[in-house]
């Protein structure tokens, strides 16, 4: 009618977008299915294990001031800490460990645990998508342009990790003069 054309033209279904032959919608469900296992499987291997976990080679790899952390945490929000964590890279994968060595409330968790899962997995796959899919079509439009943007990402991605290596170092040097100081 009035020259406009409908705007719904030119968006694409979101049911037809897929990942290796296999619909975006049953990756995020098989996804979120497979992180709640394995939070169920963090939570009692860490109920089973208790304290002797921050003995074992991934509790020494965390470090005890950060365990600690994370049980101060879980201590203060239970559950809460639970769902938060799911936001926190870090946290995402230690600090259910933890919750089972606290013996937090075992139905709570799971509500939290299958809340975190509702949340960030869906966010995360239409996020990592997203940006997949506008890299391809940068790709597509500038080849030139997709690999300065890859080029630029590798480098931060570097730079972050160096300077991390740093901090750690600095650290760990700092606490070993610290020993040395003390020991005197």
């Amino acid at each position: 009618m009035f020259g406009v054309r409908p705007v719904v033209a030119g968006i694409p279904d979101p049911a037809s977008a897929s990942f290796l032959g296999m619909p975006l919608w049953l990756w995020v469900i098989v996804g979120g299915v497979a992180l709640f296992g394995a939070f169920q499987a963090y939570y009692w291997i860490g109920h089973v294990l208790g304290s002797r976990l921050y003995a074992s080679r991934l509790g020494l790899r965390i470090g005890q001031e950060n365990i600690t952390r994370v049980e101060n945490v879980v201590r203060k929000w239970g559950a809460l800490a639970v769902y938060a964590c799911f936001w926190v890279p870090g946290l995402r994968h230690t600090l259910p460990w933890v919750a089972g060595v606290l013996r937090i409330s075992y139905p709570w968790y799971v509500v939290a645990s299958a809340l975190g899962c509702l949340t960030w997995v869906p966010v995360t796959s239409f996020g990592l998508y997203s940006v997949i899919w506008g890299w391809l079509v940068l790709a597509a439009r500038s080849p030139l342009l997709a690999a300065l943007a890859a080029l630029a990402v590798i480098a931060v991605i570097v730079v972050l990790v160096r300077r991390r290596r740093r901090l750690r170092a600095a650290r760990r040097e700092a606490d070993a003069e610290a020993e040395r100081i003390t020991a005197v």
